[in-house]
Protein backbone atom coordinates (compact mmCIF):
# COMPACT_ATOMS: atom_id res chain seq x y z
CA UNK A 1 0.00 0.00 0.00
CA UNK A 2 1.43 3.18 -0.84
CA UNK A 3 1.30 5.87 1.53
CA UNK A 4 3.09 8.99 0.46
CA UNK A 5 -0.37 10.33 -2.39
CA UNK A 6 -1.87 12.47 0.75
CA UNK A 7 1.19 15.01 0.95
CA UNK A 8 -0.55 17.21 -1.59
CA UNK A 9 -3.24 17.62 0.88
CA UNK A 10 -2.98 20.24 3.31
CA UNK A 11 -3.60 20.37 7.02
CA UNK A 12 -3.82 23.21 9.39
CA UNK A 13 -3.00 22.11 13.50
CA UNK A 14 -5.53 23.82 15.45
CA UNK A 15 -4.32 25.08 18.00
CA UNK A 16 -1.14 24.39 17.72
CA UNK A 17 0.21 27.01 19.75
CA UNK A 18 -2.21 26.93 22.56
CA UNK A 19 -2.32 23.42 22.70
CA UNK A 20 1.86 22.94 22.93
CA UNK A 21 2.05 26.05 25.99
CA UNK A 22 -0.94 24.43 27.58
CA UNK A 23 1.50 21.36 28.14
CA UNK A 24 3.81 23.58 30.07
CA UNK A 25 7.29 22.41 28.49
CA UNK A 26 9.48 24.54 30.56
CA UNK A 27 12.37 24.20 33.00
CA UNK A 28 12.79 20.90 34.43
CA UNK A 29 9.78 19.63 32.44
CA UNK A 30 11.68 20.09 29.52
CA UNK A 31 13.22 17.12 30.28
CA UNK A 32 10.38 15.25 30.97
CA UNK A 33 7.95 12.73 29.19
CA UNK A 34 5.15 13.84 26.89
CA UNK A 35 2.07 11.84 24.94
CA UNK A 36 0.40 12.96 21.57
CA UNK A 37 -2.70 10.98 21.16
CA UNK A 38 -2.78 11.85 17.87
CA UNK A 39 0.06 12.13 15.37
CA UNK A 40 -2.46 13.60 12.25
CA UNK A 41 0.25 14.98 10.36
CA UNK A 42 2.88 15.97 13.15
CA UNK A 43 1.90 19.61 13.77
CA UNK A 44 1.60 19.36 17.39
CA UNK A 45 4.11 16.53 18.15
CA UNK A 46 6.92 18.76 16.05
CA UNK A 47 6.06 21.68 18.24
CA UNK A 48 6.64 19.69 21.62
CA UNK A 49 9.92 18.18 20.47
CA UNK A 50 10.98 21.72 19.42
CA UNK A 51 10.54 22.14 23.33
CA UNK A 52 11.50 19.06 24.57
CA UNK A 53 15.43 19.26 26.09
CA UNK A 54 17.45 16.42 25.33
CA UNK A 55 16.23 13.92 27.91
CA UNK A 56 12.66 14.37 27.01
CA UNK A 57 10.58 11.96 25.43
CA UNK A 58 7.60 12.07 23.48
CA UNK A 59 5.29 9.15 22.38
CA UNK A 60 3.05 9.56 19.71
CA UNK A 61 -0.50 7.51 18.74
CA UNK A 62 -2.38 7.01 15.39
CA UNK A 63 -4.64 4.58 13.57
CA UNK A 64 -4.07 6.20 10.56
CA UNK A 65 -1.28 4.47 8.30
CA UNK A 66 -0.93 7.73 6.36
CA UNK A 67 -0.06 9.58 9.57
CA UNK A 68 2.09 6.61 10.59
CA UNK A 69 4.22 7.22 7.67
CA UNK A 70 4.48 10.48 7.93
CA UNK A 71 5.86 10.05 11.80
CA UNK A 72 8.46 7.50 10.52
CA UNK A 73 10.33 10.38 9.00
CA UNK A 74 10.88 12.04 12.00
CA UNK A 75 14.48 10.86 13.10
CA UNK A 76 14.76 12.68 16.66
CA UNK A 77 15.52 9.20 19.05
CA UNK A 78 13.22 11.53 21.51
CA UNK A 79 10.59 10.30 19.60
CA UNK A 80 8.62 7.41 19.27
CA UNK A 81 5.21 6.78 17.44
CA UNK A 82 2.58 3.79 18.07
CA UNK A 83 0.11 2.33 15.36
CA UNK A 84 -2.58 2.44 17.37
CA UNK A 85 -5.80 4.14 19.15
CA UNK A 86 -4.78 6.33 22.51
CA UNK A 87 -7.27 4.33 23.86
CA UNK A 88 -3.98 2.09 24.10
CA UNK A 89 -2.24 4.38 26.14
CA UNK A 90 -1.69 2.43 29.29
CA UNK A 91 -0.50 -0.50 27.87
CA UNK A 92 1.69 1.14 24.97
CA UNK A 93 3.33 3.17 27.52
CA UNK A 94 4.37 -0.22 29.85
CA UNK A 95 5.71 -1.44 27.29
CA UNK A 96 8.08 1.40 26.30
CA UNK A 97 8.77 0.76 30.16
CA UNK A 98 7.05 4.13 31.47
CA UNK A 99 4.76 4.22 34.36
CA UNK A 100 4.00 8.06 34.18
CA UNK A 101 4.40 10.47 31.63
CA UNK A 102 4.25 14.35 32.65
CA UNK A 103 1.74 15.90 30.15
CA UNK A 104 -1.12 13.71 27.60
CA UNK A 105 -2.20 15.54 24.41
CA UNK A 106 -5.45 14.63 22.66
CA UNK A 107 -6.46 15.85 19.09
CA UNK A 108 -9.79 14.05 18.58
CA UNK A 109 -11.73 14.01 15.42
CA UNK A 110 -9.89 13.69 11.69
CA UNK A 111 -7.46 15.68 9.44
CA UNK A 112 -7.84 17.71 6.69
CA UNK A 113 -6.14 15.11 4.72
CA UNK A 114 -8.69 12.58 5.83
CA UNK A 115 -11.58 14.15 4.62
CA UNK A 116 -10.10 15.98 1.23
CA UNK A 117 -8.77 12.19 0.21
CA UNK A 118 -11.95 11.48 -1.80
CA UNK A 119 -10.19 7.58 -1.48
CA UNK A 120 -11.05 7.72 2.36
CA UNK A 121 -14.67 7.99 2.21
CA UNK A 122 -15.10 10.47 4.85
CA UNK A 123 -16.62 13.01 3.08
CA UNK A 124 -19.58 13.57 1.09
CA UNK A 125 -18.00 16.71 -1.03
CA UNK A 126 -16.10 13.92 -3.47
CA UNK A 127 -17.34 10.98 -4.39
CA UNK A 128 -15.26 7.83 -3.45
CA UNK A 129 -15.35 4.38 -1.80
CA UNK A 130 -17.29 4.67 1.57
CA UNK A 131 -15.00 3.23 3.84
CA UNK A 132 -14.53 5.91 6.35
CA UNK A 133 -11.66 3.94 8.68
CA UNK A 134 -8.96 5.66 9.95
CA UNK A 135 -7.06 2.63 10.38
CA UNK A 136 -8.02 0.28 7.19
CA UNK A 137 -6.13 -2.70 7.91
CA UNK A 138 -8.74 -3.35 10.73
CA UNK A 139 -12.74 -3.17 11.22
CA UNK A 140 -15.53 -3.42 8.66
CA UNK A 141 -15.66 -0.34 6.35
CA UNK A 142 -19.15 2.12 6.29
CA UNK A 143 -20.38 0.20 3.25
CA UNK A 144 -19.96 -3.11 4.96
CA UNK A 145 -21.74 -2.06 7.64
CA UNK A 146 -24.65 -0.67 6.37
CA UNK A 147 -24.75 -3.52 3.72
CA UNK A 148 -25.49 -6.03 6.67
CA UNK A 149 -26.70 -4.20 9.68
CA UNK A 150 -30.32 -4.08 10.89
CA UNK A 151 -32.53 -0.95 9.95
CA UNK A 152 -33.18 -0.63 13.90
CA UNK A 153 -28.82 -0.28 14.80
CA UNK A 154 -28.68 2.45 11.49
CA UNK A 155 -31.83 4.40 13.12
CA UNK A 156 -30.10 4.55 16.45
CA UNK A 157 -26.39 5.25 15.35
CA UNK A 158 -27.44 8.12 13.10
CA UNK A 159 -29.46 9.60 15.72
CA UNK A 160 -27.42 9.66 18.87
CA UNK A 161 -23.82 9.78 16.97
CA UNK A 162 -25.14 12.32 14.49
CA UNK A 163 -27.84 14.01 16.63
CA UNK A 164 -29.92 13.75 13.32
CA UNK A 165 -33.84 14.42 13.89
CA UNK A 166 -34.56 12.30 10.31
CA UNK A 167 -32.77 9.13 11.48
CA UNK A 168 -35.67 6.83 11.07
CA UNK A 169 -36.23 8.20 7.50
CA UNK A 170 -32.64 7.86 6.48
CA UNK A 171 -32.02 4.38 8.07
CA UNK A 172 -35.51 3.17 6.20
CA UNK A 173 -34.01 4.50 3.03
CA UNK A 174 -30.67 2.61 3.37
CA UNK A 175 -32.48 -0.50 4.13
CA UNK A 176 -34.50 -0.15 0.69
CA UNK A 177 -32.02 0.79 -1.11
CA UNK A 178 -29.90 -1.83 -0.59
CA UNK A 179 -32.42 -4.47 -1.83
CA UNK A 180 -31.83 -3.16 -4.94
CA UNK A 181 -28.33 -1.98 -5.10
CA UNK A 182 -25.04 -2.16 -2.47
CA UNK A 183 -24.46 1.18 -1.47
CA UNK A 184 -20.43 1.20 -1.55
CA UNK A 185 -20.00 5.46 -2.68
CA UNK A 186 -20.24 8.55 -0.76
CA UNK A 187 -22.28 10.52 -3.49
CA UNK A 188 -24.49 7.11 -3.25
CA UNK A 189 -25.39 7.99 0.43
CA UNK A 190 -25.26 11.41 0.16
CA UNK A 191 -27.52 11.78 -2.37
CA UNK A 192 -30.05 8.87 -0.46
CA UNK A 193 -29.67 10.82 2.95
CA UNK A 194 -30.37 14.27 0.54
CA UNK A 195 -33.75 12.89 -0.61
CA UNK A 196 -35.09 11.30 3.02
CA UNK A 197 -34.10 14.69 4.76
CA UNK A 198 -37.20 16.56 4.39
CA UNK A 199 -35.68 20.20 5.62
CA UNK A 200 -32.33 21.45 5.87
CA UNK A 201 -30.03 23.56 7.79
CA UNK A 202 -28.81 26.72 6.59
CA UNK A 203 -25.52 26.35 5.60
CA UNK A 204 -24.90 22.81 6.04
CA UNK A 205 -25.29 20.07 3.81
CA UNK A 206 -28.31 17.34 4.86
CA UNK A 207 -25.55 14.37 4.93
CA UNK A 208 -23.01 15.99 7.71
CA UNK A 209 -24.55 14.58 10.42
CA UNK A 210 -25.44 11.09 9.02
CA UNK A 211 -21.23 11.13 7.76
CA UNK A 212 -20.63 12.54 10.71
CA UNK A 213 -22.51 9.61 12.89
CA UNK A 214 -21.15 6.97 10.87
CA UNK A 215 -17.35 7.92 10.61
CA UNK A 216 -17.99 7.89 14.41
CA UNK A 217 -19.74 4.45 15.15
CA UNK A 218 -17.10 2.80 12.35
CA UNK A 219 -14.15 4.12 14.47
CA UNK A 220 -15.20 3.58 17.65
CA UNK A 221 -14.49 7.35 18.51
CA UNK A 222 -16.42 7.96 21.48
CA UNK A 223 -15.51 4.43 23.23
CA UNK A 224 -11.96 5.10 21.99
CA UNK A 225 -12.53 8.55 23.81
CA UNK A 226 -13.60 7.09 27.51
CA UNK A 227 -10.76 4.92 27.82
CA UNK A 228 -8.26 7.14 26.72
CA UNK A 229 -9.38 9.40 29.31
CA UNK A 230 -8.95 6.96 32.12
CA UNK A 231 -5.94 5.70 30.57
CA UNK A 232 -4.57 9.22 30.49
CA UNK A 233 -5.36 10.48 33.90
CA UNK A 234 -4.34 7.00 35.30
CA UNK A 235 -0.90 7.67 33.26
CA UNK A 236 -0.47 10.93 34.76
CA UNK A 237 2.22 11.70 37.17
CA UNK A 238 1.13 14.75 39.95
CA UNK A 239 1.34 17.82 38.40
CA UNK A 240 0.59 16.82 34.74
CA UNK A 241 -1.78 18.61 32.33
CA UNK A 242 -4.05 16.53 30.08
CA UNK A 243 -5.07 18.61 27.05
CA UNK A 244 -8.08 17.77 24.91
CA UNK A 245 -9.33 19.32 21.21
CA UNK A 246 -12.88 18.30 20.24
CA UNK A 247 -14.61 18.82 17.37
CA UNK A 248 -18.34 18.52 18.54
CA UNK A 249 -20.51 18.36 21.25
CA UNK A 250 -20.69 14.27 21.85
CA UNK A 251 -16.68 14.75 22.50
CA UNK A 252 -16.75 18.12 24.16
CA UNK A 253 -19.04 16.69 26.56
CA UNK A 254 -17.40 13.45 27.45
CA UNK A 255 -14.35 15.39 28.44
CA UNK A 256 -16.11 18.01 30.37
CA UNK A 257 -17.87 15.39 32.57
CA UNK A 258 -14.82 14.00 32.79
CA UNK A 259 -12.65 16.73 34.08
CA UNK A 260 -15.65 17.63 36.04
CA UNK A 261 -15.72 14.57 37.61
CA UNK A 262 -11.91 14.59 38.81
CA UNK A 263 -12.33 18.29 39.84
CA UNK A 264 -15.04 17.64 41.77
CA UNK A 265 -15.10 16.85 45.79
CA UNK A 266 -17.81 14.60 46.92
CA UNK A 267 -18.79 16.44 51.11
CA UNK A 268 -19.05 13.72 53.37
CA UNK A 269 -21.92 14.07 55.83
CA UNK A 270 -21.23 16.94 58.55
CA UNK A 271 -22.20 15.10 61.30
CA UNK A 272 -19.08 12.57 61.11
CA UNK A 273 -15.95 12.67 62.99
CA UNK A 274 -13.88 13.33 59.95
CA UNK A 275 -10.39 15.14 60.68
CA UNK A 276 -9.50 17.88 58.23
CA UNK A 277 -7.20 16.24 57.03
CA UNK A 278 -9.03 13.00 55.86
CA UNK A 279 -11.23 14.73 54.28
CA UNK A 280 -11.24 13.74 50.11
CA UNK A 281 -9.39 16.20 47.75
CA UNK A 282 -10.27 16.80 44.43
CA UNK A 283 -7.81 14.75 41.83
CA UNK A 284 -7.80 17.10 39.01
CA UNK A 285 -7.74 21.09 39.17
CA UNK A 286 -9.17 22.87 35.84
CA UNK A 287 -7.00 24.78 34.08
CA UNK A 288 -9.04 26.45 31.24
CA UNK A 289 -11.05 26.34 28.61
CA UNK A 290 -10.01 27.96 24.93
CA UNK A 291 -11.69 28.67 21.58
CA UNK A 292 -10.01 29.17 18.41
CA UNK A 293 -9.62 32.90 17.69
CA UNK A 294 -10.96 35.20 14.76
CA UNK A 295 -8.00 35.03 13.08
CA UNK A 296 -7.74 31.12 13.23
CA UNK A 297 -10.98 30.40 12.09
CA UNK A 298 -10.54 33.20 9.42
CA UNK A 299 -7.70 30.78 8.14
CA UNK A 300 -9.14 28.15 8.83
CA UNK A 301 -12.62 27.44 8.61
CA UNK A 302 -12.87 23.98 9.84
CA UNK A 303 -11.27 24.91 13.62
CA UNK A 304 -14.77 26.79 14.14
CA UNK A 305 -16.19 23.98 16.19
CA UNK A 306 -12.92 23.18 18.00
CA UNK A 307 -12.90 23.42 21.85
CA UNK A 308 -10.19 22.81 24.12
CA UNK A 309 -10.21 21.83 27.61
CA UNK A 310 -7.10 21.81 30.22
CA UNK A 311 -7.19 20.16 33.68
CA UNK A 312 -3.68 19.16 35.97
CA UNK A 313 -3.57 16.18 38.12
CA UNK A 314 -3.14 17.49 41.67
CA UNK A 315 -0.01 16.01 43.91
CA UNK A 316 -0.58 14.00 46.93
CA UNK A 317 -3.65 12.50 45.58
CA UNK A 318 -4.34 8.98 44.61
Amino acid sequence: MTVNHQEEFIHHTVLLDEAVNALDIQGPRANAIFVDGTFGRGGHSRKILSQLGPQGRLISFDKDLYAIANAQQITDARFHIVHDSFATMSDALREQGLAQVDGILMDLGISSPQVDDAERGFSFRNDGPLDMRMDTTRGMSAAEWLAQEDEQKIREVIENYGEERFAFQIAKAIVARRASESISSTRQLAELVAHAVKTREKGKDPATRTFQAIRIFVNKELEDLEIGLTAAYESLAPGGRMVVISFHSLEDRIVKQFFASKAKVVQPDRRLPIRDADLPKPQMRLISRIKPSEEEVSRNPRARSAIMRVAERMAGVA
